[in-house]
């Protein structure tokens, strides 16, 4: 793997172009989750466009791109504020555009030597962020986003990204950015303009906890692993199973055998399922957290014992249960989560996914650049992201990173084996625990 190193500038705060309104906003249900306060983080890699496409690229990337962002937050304007606590123990925005933290940097290495395909996990990834020094889980009164962009010697960039998960989710954060890159273009505005509106999300008064799922009381995968693993759904499921759940379902089993649980241990999957285009209220260009947690429970012999079919079904159940009124009851959990009301909700013995190949990253757009990868980067917690990008081949693969024990990953890799019928198959160790 190549080795490099990269110079940075002194981090510096970015500020609207333009005066903004000063107030303060509330927050939504889920977005006051007490689970989302974290910063997440993400890279994007970009190649510049051939001559031929008559878009000359700016003498200086990082500060076109610097120049744009200030543009963007015009707009986007709360992000350039600072979260703050509130007697309930709610978080709020004070929109004082004191702004976010930049970077500029160069590195000692051409894009492709990052690798062809480029698939995570990324080399020298650390070289390429701004490590803000964030991991503490506090929020409050500190910038909300932070980015660094490193130059290559090749003309080609990265840009990485560090945003509060209070503030966004990861269809709001490739919002933002593809804001800033129309503006790094020369548009007079964002093509899609941005809606705050948290009142849509917020709890009830009181809340109304009634219909909820019961539990709350880096394999790269090509189009024929895809192919193969889809000649075990029943005929009846082949409609309504999606690559997602396919390969869920097929890591799910894999990983529970892996980490030697007992028979009849119980198992619980969660997945991150967005309610935009499900709750017609959520209008576009909101940038809020705007999803809920679907939940299978099964025991390790039922999900382990019995055909593949079987746990297709349960997941499709799950989405299918939920209801607009299971949403709003979530939001009001989720909302209450921060003031110990709600569920008694545990991780134990469970598989967490979130599906990032729909965020839209593809459709980054600069004028002088086209987008070549990258995603939203995997939090250091039992969980599991499912990232699109190219294989070796040139398919349209996906790539699903799993965090857990070391002393697992061959016991996994041994499963995965198995299931893509690929004796001595093996796995890239992005992390372990």
């Amino acid at each position: 793997m190549v080795m490099f190193t990269t110079r940075r500038s002194i981090p510096e705060l970015v500020v609207p172009a333009e005066p903004t309104p000063s107030e303060t906003k509330f927050l939504s249900g889920v977005d006051n989750c007490i689970n989302l306060r974290f910063y997440a983080t993400g890279i994007q890699f970009f190649r510049v466009r051939p001559a031929e496409h008559n878009h000359e690229k700016p003498h200086s990337i990082a500060k076109a791109i610097k120049a744009a962002m200030a543009a963007a937050l015009v707009y986007y304007y709360p992000i350039a504020g600072r979260l703050r606590e509130v007697p309930n123990g709610e978080l709020v925005v004070d929109c004082t555009a004191e702004g976010v933290m930049f970077v500029e940097a160069t590195a000692d290495v051409q894009l492709n030597h990052l690798g062809q395909p480029l698939l995570p996990p990324y080399p020298c990834v650390e070289e390429l962020m701004f490590d803000a020094g964030r991991g503490d889980g506090v929020v409050v009164a500190r910038p909300l986003f932070s980015m660094q962009v490193t130059e290559f010697k090749c003309g080609g960039f990265c840009i990485s990204f560090e945003i509060c998960h209070c503030i966004t989710d990861g269809f709001g954060v490739i919002q933002f950015i593809k804001a800033i890159a129309d503006l790094a273009g020369g548009e007079a505005v964002p093509s899609v303009l941005p809606v705050w509106r948290r009142e849509i999300l917020m709890a009830r008064n009181p809340p109304c906890i009634r219909d909820i799922f019961p539990a709350y009381v880096p394999f790269l995968n090509g189009s024929r692993d895809i192919a193969h693993l889809q000649r075990h759904i029943p005929i009846y499921l082949r409609r309504s199973v999606s690559t997602f759940d396919l390969l869920t379902v097929v890591m799910w089993r894999c990983r529970t055998i892996a980490l030697g649980y007992k028979p009849d241990q119980q198992v619980r999957l969660m997945f991150t399922m967005s309610m935009r285009g499900k709750w017609t209220r959520i209008p576009r260009g909101y940038y809020g957290n705007a999803f809920v947690y679907p939940i299978v429970e099964t025991t390790v012999d039922d999900l382990c014992g019995n055909a593949l079919g079987h746990s297709l079904e349960l997941i499709c159940k799950a989405k299918l249960d939920m209801s607009l009124e299971r949403m709003k009851s979530m939001v009001d959990m989720m909302s209450g989560l921060q003031r110990g009301l709600g569920s008694s909700f545990t991780m134990d013995n469970v598989y967490y996914v979130s599906d990032l190949t729909r965020l839209g990253h593809e459709e980054i757009d600069f004028p002088w650049a086209q987008w070549v990868g990258g995603s939203i980067l995997p939090v250091r917690r039992p969980s599991s992201f499912h990232v699109k990008c190219k294989n070796g081949d040139g398919e349209e693969s996906v790539v699903v990173s799993v965090l857990m024990q070391k002393s697992a990953i061959g016991r996994l890799a041994k499963e995965m084996a198995f299931w893509l019928n690929k004796p001595g198959y093996t796995v890239i160790p992005m992390s372990s625990l």
